[in-house]
């Protein structure tokens, strides 16, 4: 399971999509896909809608969340096109009914989708406002049994003690578990999410997904990024 943020599909730009950065993601996941593993994405919309943002301006939290639904399908729409530029098989599944763009979400229809060699992108978070997309991949994840989470950043290469743009001494973490990211409240995703995983025993992988191979890397093995998961 890979979860895609918003902020990766803006690229350099200030708002919205980059062409430049879906036609990366694309080629990425593609890869991915030609080694024989199954692969799902969740979407994140924050480039073009945050529900939390909204409310801190009077919006109703409910409402503002059901809109940053919407903008996940769009960015979803957005990476279907150019994972199909390549020739890749995908469906686009949404836990939102918006038939004319997107099947809905229907756990054993994905299932079969991934079986098929398909990749699987899911939209619309779960469906329910105050649920992050973080929670949506963790969620996804496990009830398609995934055997891993990646958690795909945008330019940050795993998960820090302290926010590396900020402090130039700030310390990588290699290997992380749970309990101890949720203690030092770290900025890794939202404690739902990672409460999900740890007791479900799914792990995470923190990484760049701009630094080229670095997918292709973790899937076959090779250390990258941030890795939690529970004490051995």
């Amino acid at each position: 399971m890979l979860k895609i943020s918003g902020e990766s599909l803006k690229g350099e730009t200030q708002f919205g999509i980059d062409p430049l950065a879906v036609n990366y993601l694309s080629e990425q996941i593609g890869e991915a896909a030609a080694l024989g593993v199954e692969v799902a994405v969740v979407m994140g919309g924050g480039n073009i809608w945050r529900g939390e943002a909204a409310e801190s301006r009077g919006m109703d939290r409910a409402t503002a969340d059901y809109a940053g639904m919407l903008a996940t399908i769009i960015n979803a729409l957005a990476l279907q096109d150019g994972l199909e530029q390549r020739g890749i098989d995908v469906r686009t599944q949404s836990a939102l009914q918006m038939q004319a763009v997107a099947e809905p979400y229907i756990r054993r229809r994905a299932i079969r989708h991934l079986e098929k060699g398909r990749v699987v992108l899911f939209a619309a978070g779960t469906g329910n406002p105050y649920m992050t997309t973080d929670t949506a991949s963790a969620l996804r994840a496990l009830e398609i049994n995934a055997d891993v989470l990646l958690m795909a950043k945008n330019n940050v290469d795993g998960v820090y003690d302290s926010d590396p743009n900020e402090n130039a001494n700030a310390v990588r973490f290699g290997n992380l578990d749970y309990m101890d990211a949720l203690n030092m409240r770290l900025a890794v995703m939202d404690s739902t999410a990672l409460s999900l995983c740890m007791d479900n025993d799914l792990p995470i992988v923190v990484f760049n997904v701009f630094e080229p191979g670095t997918m292709g890397n973790i899937l076959t093995g090779e250390t990258v990024g941030t890795l939690i998961k529970g004490r051995d």
